[in-house]
């Protein structure tokens, strides 16, 4: 995201989370937030992701979605790591980091194993 305003949220978002963890009610309000600065600089991409994130944390009260594997597996749609212990906090740190550099095709790809995952 290129708003200064966005990259500031982002900073935010991940000292937050770093500091106390998943903490459900202020994290919801930034992100959604953080949702309307892409939805002014028309990012379909994270738009998608950021609602999505929003409603899977509202629903399960933690981020049970795992770090996107670096390389993908064969025959598989997303690369998603098949590890059994997620770490929710490291992996929405992982997620929210993404949105700082748009312009990284590895950070697309993750964003759309992102949403391909949320969306399962």
């Amino acid at each position: 995201m290129e708003n200064k305003n966005a990259l500031k949220l982002i900073d935010k978002i991940l000292t937050d989370l770093e500091h106390s963890g998943i903490n459900k009610d202020i994290l919801i309000d930034d992100l959604k937030s953080l949702r309307s600065h892409a939805l002014e600089e028309q990012i379909p991409l994270v738009v998608k992701v950021l609602r999505l994130t929003c409603e899977h944390i509202v629903e399960n009260d933690t981020f049970l979605i795992p770090i996107p594997d670096d390389e993908p597996i064969e025959g598989n749609e997303t690369s998603l790591s098949t590890d059994e212990n997620v770490n929710p906090t490291e992996s929405l740190m992982y997620l929210v980091s993404l949105f700082k550099d748009l312009k990284n095709k590895m950070n697309l790809m993750d964003l759309s194993d992102y949403r391909n995952a949320l969306l399962a």
